[in-house]
């Protein structure tokens, strides 16, 4: 089911695969351990994401991974590549990218052959018949020097390139090469000051479309849902929730930008994941007997009166707005009618907003307050 409703959204052009830890201690034959993550002992989810942290499909690591029906053997860390890439459609020519542990050249091929550019680290013992200079003989030759090997494999053109910096980096591509070669600036510790080196195009398109799904392992590390439990399978739903609420601000985020709102309207991360909250519980609900303190969330309708002084908090407008439960009372006291600009003194309040609202022939705000 999950699968299915990120699969649903359009692929960006720009893809990148990696390794995601759903952190685990507890005891499970699923459990791994990579130390290069923040979260070292978990459970591993492979993940295809844009750019942007978009997911476009993942799969749950279980121990063994199988070739894909009507694709090529290419042993375990191809085969995951190209189950990604199923709901993608081919011959479009989007480019992946991935790390070392993914990468080789048969794995390159078979991509271009589909209609699929890529590009990634890659380990030399993978690259046969390819001799590149160690990185003491580059070291020699100056920060910013770049080695290219050209090749062809099943009459595709690959293309080796290392780079080195402070230490040698290596790339694999069926698309990309040195040029054009772009200045970057970097720190020279013995005359304390930065100098400019040469950086082929390999390595800037790498780092700048590789970290889809670090992002969104950031956006998850913000405000991951905390519940403990030893259950395995708590562990993926909890997780999962977490991803499909940043996929969800993900997306209202692209529709804001598009939209040309003000920037200030513009709901963070956190108060996104919040205001979900609150209309999860009282989306469609009839208020029964209110009991203890009134709760009730923030509007951001009301910032610019907040900014005068204390106001009271009101439900966000999905609550507002949903035509359902919002019944008019009389309060024993008098309070001061909650709608923008009415300075009015009632009685009425409705019942599920719990908050007064003038409601007269002359003043009707407990109607204009609910559309």
């Amino acid at each position: 089911m999950i699968t299915s409703k990120v699969s649903s959204t359009s692929p960006a052009e720009k893809l990148s695969i990696d390794e995601q830890i759903v952190p685990f201690k507890g005891t499970s034959s699923m459990k791994t351990y990579n130390p290069k993550k923040p979260k070292k002992w978990g459970y591993k989810i492979f993940v295809l994401s844009g750019t942007n942290g978009l997911v476009y499909n993942f799969k749950i690591y279980a121990g063994n991974i199988s070739p894909v029906p009507g694709q090529p053997d290419l042993k375990a860390s191809g085969n995951i590549v190209l189950d990604l890439l199923q709901p993608i459609p081919k011959g479009m020519w989007h480019k992946v990218y991935f790390d070392n542990w993914f990468n080789s050249p048969l794995l390159q091929t078979t991509l271009w052959k589909q209609g699929f550019g890529s590009l990634g680290t890659v380990r030399l013992n993978r690259v046969s018949g390819c001799n590149m200079p160690s990185d003491t003989q580059m070291k020699h030759l100056g920060r910013g020097t770049s080695v290219l090997q050209v090749t062809q494999m099943d009459d595709v053109e690959l293309r080796v390139v290392k780079w080195y910096d402070n230490k040698g980096v290596t790339r694999l591509s069926n698309f990309a090469a040195l040029e054009p070669q772009r200045t970057i600036q970097r720190w020279n510790s013995k005359e304390k000051i930065y100098v400019d080196i040469a950086c082929p195009s390999i390595i800037m398109i790498y780092n700048k479309f590789m970290g889809g799904v670090d992002l969104l392992d950031s956006l998850l590390a913000l405000y991951r849902i905390g519940l403990r439990s030893k259950k395995w399978y708590h562990k993926f739903l909890w997780h999962f929730l977490d991803v499909m609420l940043i996929q969800a601000w993900l997306l209202y985020i692209r529709d804001f930008d598009l939209s040309g709102a003000p920037k200030k309207d513009k709901l963070p991360l956190l108060k996104f994941k919040l205001e979900v909250s609150d209309c999860l519980l009282l989306k469609g609900k009839v208020p029964g007997p209110k009991r203890g303190r009134p709760s009730v969330s923030v509007d951001d309708l009301y910032r610019a009166k907040a900014k005068k002084g204390p106001t009271v908090k009101i439900p966000a407008k999905p609550i507002r707005t949903d035509m359902i439960g919002h019944f008019p009372e009389f309060a024993e006291k008098k309070g001061r009618c909650k709608y923008p600009g009415c300075t009015g003194i009632c009685k009425v309040f409705c019942c599920k907003c719990r908050v007064n609202l003038c409601f007269t022939p002359k003043s009707n705000c407990f109607r204009k307050f609910h559309m």
